[in-house]
């Protein structure tokens, strides 16, 4: 059994860190946060993949069940915390409604952290904040010589991982416009919905949180950019960070016979350049290709494969499939004309 306060091992520069502080802030869950790299850090185990955040939660399977162990990964410690801790959930009761929300989800997760790396690290005033700020959050207090080892390692590490991420001179111009259309969009939705599900969060609130803490109040370049389009999007990831004084209600999720053109209009982005990425990049991992090469938004792309976001696709496509035939039928029309469709 899992207790409280829950440790998770992060960063303030971590978008799925604070995808997760601000969903735990949500849910009233005590948790304790140990930044990476800082003294109290050293005696915690290390997961089996070394990302951020990791969870210290018991094994919940195996000959030593119970014993804690690091656990990665946002979306399914999501669903884990939602089985283990009652109230104030973030997964819409409703089957079809609860889809749309994953699939969002995994949009912010897997594609906005797209536009968050590049512009961190294509842009020169990006990189010059990222690398003198990022080493300095677990040692705030380490000489200046010590310090800059450290920035060195880290910008020349987060540089060289743009071609797996998908940044580079081919990509950087579908990026980028994607980036300022999804901000229009997120925009006008907010003009009649606080959250994207409604009047309370669902998980695809937070998965754009997380990346959102980085464009629009992070990092430079982007940061103007959003608040060139949409200061109404700088004002709600503010907002965001704390919902711990929200107090959700039943009828607060949208409806699926009401589902807005706005959400649409998302789902639509969605499909228009995630949609065609997964179906390239899961053709490129069958074939054992080194390159994802595809068009996406009449503009060519090119990366290298990317093996969790072909388990991504995977996970969609069984949830899809789990669905009920009515609950799939109301899934497949939502996705109908949206580019989403091709997914399934």
């Amino acid at each position: 059994m899992t207790t409280t306060p829950l440790v998770m091992r992060g960063a303030p520069g971590s978008p799925y860190t604070r995808k997760m502080r601000a969903l735990l802030r949500y849910r009233h869950i005590p948790y304790r946060l140990i930044i990476s790299g800082s003294r109290e850090d050293r005696d915690l185990p290390q997961a089996k993949v070394a990302l951020l955040p990791t969870f210290f939660l018991p094994k919940t399977e195996g000959d030593e069940a119970g014993e804690k162990v690091g656990v990665v990964d946002s979306t399914p410690l999501i669903r884990r915390f939602e089985r283990e801790f009652e109230g104030r959930s973030v997964v819409p009761p409703d089957p079809a409604m609860a889809f749309l929300d994953a699939l969002l989800e995994d949009y912010g997760d897997e594609w906005l952290t797209k536009a968050m790396f590049h512009y961190r690290w294509a842009f020169e005033p990006d990189v010059a904040k990222a690398g003198a700020v990022l080493p300095r959050w677990s040692r705030v207090n380490a000489p200046e010589d010590r310090v800059a080892g450290f920035t060195k390692m880290i910008t020349e590490r987060q540089i060289g991982r743009l071609w797996v991420v998908g940044s580079n001179e081919t990509t950087g111009p579908v990026i980028e416009e994607s980036y300022r259309r999804f901000l229009r969009l997120f925009s006008a939705h907010l003009t009649d919905h606080p959250f994207l599900m409604g009047a309370r969060p669902g998980a695809s609130d937070f998965g754009v949180y997380g990346q959102l803490t980085q464009l629009a109040l992070f990092d430079p370049t982007p940061a103007a950019v959003t608040l060139d389009e949409s200061p109404r999007v700088v004002a709600w990831v503010e907002v965001a960070e704390d919902l711990s004084g929200l107090e959700p209600q039943d009828g607060d999720w949208i409806s699926r016979d009401a589902v807005p053109e706005s959400l649409l209009g998302l789902l639509g982005e969605v499909g228009r350049v995630y949609a065609p990425f997964l179906l390239a990049n899961a053709e490129a991992l069958d074939k054992g290709a080194e390159r994802v090469e595809t068009t996406i938004d009449g503009r060519p792309w090119v990366q290298q494969p990317f093996p969790y976001q072909g388990k991504c696709l995977a996970a969609l496509r069984e949830a899809h499939a789990a669905l009920g035939a009515n609950d799939r039928a109301a899934v497949d029309a939502f996705l109908s004309g949206t580019g989403c469709e091709i997914l399934f």
